[in-house]
């Protein structure tokens, strides 16, 4: 063993430095053996693959190599919350007990920055909307004289989804670049430049993927000196990069653009142009487009196999992107007749060009191993994707020949190297990767299966620590029954336990009637509290959940859906029961579903058991994770739906999940929950 893999193993034992100096931690197997294949990965290069369970101590299994390596290295995550605990805690907390003179820097995406020239636009304008802003202005106007960073995560108090973001925050679209006046004082460039001057860059996904698309955030001229690179929460690169490898268009975005036509030609040429009427013009046509789809439910993808989507009107689809062609012609040529008057015309004129050329590729047909649809909301977003990442990762990441799978295998190694000539390591880890030792649920998507693989498996012990239960007599998902029968279950249960409950849900539908009916029954009588997603922002409403019924409050249940199958951590009594509606099945009628589907199909593969399953299996398994999250943790997990104990693959999915102790009846499911209260308030054995 090398002296580097000796310095990482010895980092890890008994009376290592970590056992010297953090009390809580405890030499676990699991998290040397992730340690260490780690650490061999950054020796010898290539792509590492692991999936680390709950409580193995992933991050620091793979930031302690990394850290004593000596290499300059980039950490991506998935979720900007992530990003901050690493750069605020871990890392900060490991480079003082290594004693290692490591810079380390931050670097996001231009929507968590401050633009200063945005700024100053908002509150110049006389737009009266703004007016309702008004205090939100003034408050980030205080702080943006004695910020740094520029980083809007420091301003307590300012909501993720607040619509003042936008206003003082630049796109790639509406950023003037090195003709800005504040280009010298930008906060984007001046945390690339650190970026660029740091030993280990904490970056996101979303960032590195939306410069393999544009070469816009800073990573085109980072990545080329980095010598290792980990991505954390790994499971959802493929879903993140899709959406930043494809074409977009969307209702908002262009009138964004027709905003800031207005905006411009008043404030730097008023009585040139007639701007109100060509953006006036602008705007009707971007509303006659998404007008098309007005009998489209909110929230659903329309099929686009033909010239137009399904469930629109041929004629009505062709005039209104007709009619937005001409509306943006007349705009582009409005703006080359001032385009030297001022910076921002000369930016304002590529954007629509943009544009332009995005209807234009949406007029053609859709681009082989594509899929496309429009999504129908609150704006329209058309999208062409790729079905996954794989030639991305191949060609774009680890620099291999991707003519035919086997040439993507066999290609040489050494042409993935750093700046210095170092062959580049890459490693990928989460909690879950898939079903099988091979984890060809990531893999496969992903182009990494040559990857040298290893599974750490959690050390809990969950036989002890939890349960797992179906209802006996729920009726079957499809019925119309079933979702008033899962909130009378949780109702019963919620009021036993005294809330300490979390109610997953697979669609938005469920999760309000069930947040509906569990509102009536137990937040209307003072009972319990019963939080519902959209009530208010994912950080504040797993606040007030992690408060529990501390300081004399009340219980709470929690209906969600969606992003709270993952990344909601709640250790302790405040969460001790998971229950889960139906068994998290992809939804066969989604475009991109059905065209991986397809091609699984044309391959003579069964799309259900090679995806489907495997689909659900991965979700199913990342919401059981809510359940333990540390060893002192408590809790059942209830899945209701009968097809996991009634069908032949519900044993496949079965086995994906940690190793619980099942309840068979409802008697015993009443112990388990009595015991569950009492361990709330005593010592008592689960």
């Amino acid at each position: 063993m090398s002296d580097y893999l000796q310095a990482v193993a010895a980092v890890f034992r008994g009376d290592g430095v970590l056992a010297q100096t953090t009390p809580q931690f405890k030499p676990r197997t699991g998290q040397t053996d992730m340690a260490l294949a780690v650490a061999e990965t950054i020796s010898s290069g290539g792509e590492l693959v692991v999936e680390a369970g709950t409580g193995v101590g992933k991050t620091y299994a793979y930031l302690v190599p990394v850290l004593l390596s000596g290499q300059r290295a980039l950490v991506s995550t998935a979720t900007k919350a992530l990003q901050d605990q690493l750069f605020s805690r871990d890392i900060p907390k490991l480079v003082e007990v290594l004693k290692l003179p490591v810079r380390v820097a931050l670097l996001k995406g231009r929507s968590s920055y401050l633009c200063t020239l945005r700024l100053s636009h908002a509150r110049q304008s006389h737009d009266a909307s703004l007016r309702i802003h008004a205090h939100a202005l003034s408050k980030i106007e205080t702080w943006s004289q004695s910020t740094r960073t520029g980083d809007l995560s420091e301003l307590s108090g300012l909501d993720d989804r607040s619509p003042v973001i936008p206003l003082v925050t630049s796109t790639r679209d509406n950023c003037l670049g090195s003709p800005c006046p504040n280009f010298k004082s930008c906060h984007v460039n001046l945390a690339r430049k650190e970026a660029m001057s740091a030993d280990v860059v904490v970056i996101n996904h979303h960032l590195f993927f939306a410069d393999l698309n544009v070469r816009e955030t800073g990573m085109a001229e980072l990545l080329p000196s980095v010598q290792s690179v980990v991505f954390d929460e790994a499971h959802q690169l493929n879903e993140i990069g899709i959406n930043f490898l494809g074409q977009h268009l969307s209702t908002s975005q262009l009138l964004e653009l027709t905003r800031d036509i207005l905006g411009a030609g008043v404030q730097w040429a008023r009585g040139l142009v007639d701007w109100t009427l060509i953006c006036s013009v602008l705007e009707k046509s971007i509303r006659d487009l998404r007008l098309t789809a007005q009998d489209a439910r909110a929230g659903t993808r329309l099929r686009w196999a033909d010239p137009v989507p399904d469930g629109i009107e041929t004629a009505n689809w062709l005039t209104a992107t007709a009619q937005l062609q001409v509306a943006l012609n007349a705009a582009q040529a409005a703006l080359d007749t001032v385009s030297e008057m001022a910076p921002d015309f000369v930016r304002l004129h590529e954007r629509v060009n943009l544009q332009l050329k995005a209807i234009s590729l949406f007029q053609e047909p859709c681009a082989e191993g594509s899929v496309r649809w429009v999504e129908v909301g609150t704006q329209m977003r058309l999208v062409e994707s790729p079905l996954d990442i794989s030639l991305a990762v191949q060609t774009h990441m680890l620099n291999r020949n991707s003519q035919s799978p086997e040439a993507r295998v066999d290609a040489p190694s050494e042409h993935n190297v750093s700046s210095s000539g170092q062959q580049r390591s890459w490693v990928f880890t989460s909690a879950t990767l898939g079903e099988d030792d091979q984890m060809k649920w990531f893999a496969e998507p992903c182009g990494l299966s040559h990857a040298r693989k290893l599974r750490v498996a959690s050390p809990f012990d969950y036989q002890g620590m939890s349960a797992i239960y179906v209802p006996k007599g729920m009726p079957k998902p499809n019925d119309f029954s079933h979702t008033q029968a899962v909130a009378h279950f949780v109702e019963k249960s919620a009021r036993q336990l005294g809330g300490r409950t979390l109610v997953l849900t697979t669609t938005l539908n469920a999760m309000r009637n069930i947040g509906e009916s569990l509102t009536s029954a137990l937040a209307q009588s003072g009972e319990l509290e019963v939080l519902v997603q959209g009530q208010g922002s994912k950080r504040r409403l797993m606040e007030r959940f992690r408060e529990g019924n501390l300081q004399g409050g009340l219980g709470c249940v929690l209906v969600a859906s969606a992003s709270f199958w993952e990344g909601f951590d709640v250790p302790g009594d405040a969460l001790q029961l998971v229950v889960i509606d139906k068994l998290p099945f992809p939804p066969p009628n989604d475009p991109l579903v059905e065209a991986r589907s397809q091609r699984l199909e044309c391959m003579g593969k069964s799309s259900f058991s090679d995806y489907s399953l495997p689909e659900a299996a991965v979700a199913l398994k990342q919401g059981a994770g809510r359940l333990i999250r540390s060893e002192t943790d408590r809790g059942m997990l209830v899945v209701c739906d009968p097809r996991l104990t009634g069908m032949a693959y519900g044993r496949r999915l079965m086995a994906c999940l940690p190793p619980m102790r099942k309840i068979e009846t409802e008697s015993d499911y009443e112990e388990t929950l009595l015991n569950l209260t009492k361990t709330s308030t005593t010592n008592s054995t689960f």
